[in-house]
């Protein structure tokens, strides 16, 4: 074999050696991107789309509406509806088979008959606590400066209903003081309570923290001591018979989070 032919076939086996090498190499950097692709989408989580339907407390109405309207946005494709109203109505309700995926009650006592009945995931969690204040006319022209105001002749005070979270904590505030009241009206959540005043058909209402303040310059707030010996848990839980379950888990979790403690927060409400 001459040198010259020697020379062409070495050169010929380089290539050979070379081009195996870019195969392999191209195999596996094709098996690196698909290994890559799967582990991407494997730890991706799902969309979340489709109705949540919450029951709230009528005092949650102001957060819960703008933590819902956060939540549609955060998630495009999904819609929170709402059902505010007395705890222990809605608490009924749910029972007795309405349609609903997660519960958030004034009291643990209303939550209690939904897990009475088994009609909860899990063990609620407590997200927020609130506190009563007093509603008056704005200005306060009936000089209310105590619980014990209240009881002056001829004041109309509003109360709700004691089945309701807020009515409970008040009659609680008054046992307390060793006071007896007796209300114009017994209203269905503190909603009704606080609009007696607001249309100024009551003089003075015993409702939350949260609804004092959200009602603004329609109402004055006056704080009293016994109040903190009526302070109420706020606790939340999944339905079991949740349609949307994972974005309902979802909105929970919203509520607990650092953002949604923030527009609770700033409602009124206290920290759990």
């Amino acid at each position: 074999m001459t040198r010259s032919v020697r020379r062409t076939r070495m050169l010929q086996l380089a290539g050979a050696g070379a081009a195996a090498l870019m195969a392999l190499s191209a195999c596996s950097s094709s098996d690196s991107s698909s290994t890559t692709k799967s582990d991407k989408s494997g730890s991706a989580s799902p969309k979340l789309t489709g109705e949540v339907t919450v029951f709230a407390a009528a005092s949650l109405k102001e957060s819960f509406t703008a933590l819902g309207k956060e939540f549609e946005k955060a998630h495009p494709g999904t819609t929170v509806s709402f059902n505010f109203g007395g705890s222990d109505t809605l608490a009924a309700s749910i029972t007795s088979g309405a349609p609903a995926d997660v519960f958030a009650a004034a009291s643990p006592k209303t939550m209690a008959i939904v897990t009475d009945k088994q009609d909860a995931v899990g063990t609620p969690a407590t997200f927020v606590r609130n506190q009563l204040e007093i509603a008056t006319l704005p200005g306060n022209p009936d000089k209310v400066a105590s619980l014990k105001d209240l009881t002056k002749s001829g004041l109309k005070v509003v109360l709700c209903d004691k089945t309701v979270p807020c009515g409970a904590a008040a009659q609680k505030a008054l046992d307390a003081s060793k006071l007896k009241l007796t209300p114009v009206s017994y209203e269905q959540d503190v909603k009704a309570a606080l609009t007696k005043v607001e249309l100024k058909e009551a003089d003075a209402a015993v409702v939350y923290k949260t609804d004092v303040k959200a009602a603004g310059d329609k109402v004055e707030g006056v704080e009293f001591p016994e109040s903190a010996k009526a302070i109420n848990d706020y606790p939340i839980a999944l339905l079991k018979n949740a349609g949307n379950a994972t974005a309902a888990k979802a909105f929970i979790a919203l509520v607990q989070s650092a953002e949604g403690q923030k527009v609770l927060t700033e409602a009124g409400f206290l920290k759990p």
